[in-house]
């Protein structure tokens, strides 16, 4: 892979598992990485570990539960604070389907946990860092955004959305992951012309990854595959320019038909923002 000096890369979900692996393969070809994380004490364990693994002296920790919408906008607003542009935004974090299937958990706002987490917090945290990712691309011609989605994708229910009926983990997943790819070709869309990229992909069915043993109890791939494929998607230049699209690993693929229809974007969309505007929360694009 090619030499990443100069490059600015925020990773959320950057202290364990797919995160860490792409946060440590970026650092060792020399970009500075922004790591996200939700846990202070284990974001210094791996940002030492990261350190002493590749050398580097690019590494800066970021702290945020993206339950909380509040926190995703103080995520941002402290990652423009000390940056001048972002070079690609990979929005890795999110739940999986949780020990128990029929436990409904919610958000710190009160929203179903797996669509404010996998959904609602790279939405955000998307638009507020917008305005970095744009000067990038008109310093340098080019930037990207690549959202960490599933093969696993279930149909939006809009009147149904919070799943306060039949509520299953599984769905709540899968559905959450629909909706983040839905929103990934309207935010192409949205900047065609920038010079700014947006995807989502499918990095590698069941990693072992702490997420896939809570819910499976043993893996069928290992991280270092789906590493590989976003690595690619973020950062190869043969794939520069290539934008609207769902990756299914290295490959474009057709995601669920939901996210081809123009009025369930728009409702999607709608909804996220009143969702938003709800808790004092605003998009700037």
């Amino acid at each position: 892979m090619k030499d990443l000096e100069g490059y600015v890369i925020l990773i959320t979900g950057a202290t364990d598992g797919l995160g860490e692996k792409v946060a440590t393969d970026f650092a060792a070809l020399g970009a500075t990485l922004l790591l996200h994380g939700r846990d202070p004490e284990k974001g210094r364990r791996v940002t030492d570990a990261i350190k002493e693994t590749t050398g580097s002296d690019r590494l800066h920790y970021y702290n945020a539960d993206l339950s909380s919408l509040a926190e995703v906008e103080a995520l941002a607003d402290a990652v423009a604070a000390d940056w001048r542009g972002l070079d690609v935004l990979i929005n890795n974090a999110g739940v999986g389907a949780g020990p128990d299937p029929k436990l409904r958990e919610v958000s710190r706002d009160g929203l179903e946990l797996r669509f404010a987490v996998n959904y609602l917090a790279p939405f955000l945290l998307s638009y507020r860092l917008l305005p970095l990712v744009r000067l990038r691309a008109e310093e340098v011609g080019a930037a990207r955004i690549v959202n960490v989605a599933s093969v696993a994708q279930q149909e939006l229910e809009f009147d149904n959305v919070m799943l306060e009926k039949g509520y299953d983990g599984m769905r709540a997943y899968a559905q959450s992951k629909l909706a983040l790819i839905m929103f990934s070709f309207d935010l192409a869309h949205e900047v065609a012309g920038t010079g700014i990229t947006v995807n989502a992909m499918h990095p590698a069915s069941l990693m072992d990854t702490k997420m896939v043993r809570e819910w499976f109890g043993a893996a069928r791939t290992t991280v270092e595959e789906g590493a590989r494929y976003l690595e690619r998607l973020a950062v190869d230049d043969e794939l520069q320019g290539k934008t609207g699209l769902y990756f299914d690993q290295g490959s474009p693929k057709r995601a669920a038909e939901q996210a081809y229809d123009d009025e369930a974007r728009r409702r999607l969309r709608e909804l996220t923002l009143k969702l938003i505007s709800l808790r004092g929360q605003e998009t700037k694009a």
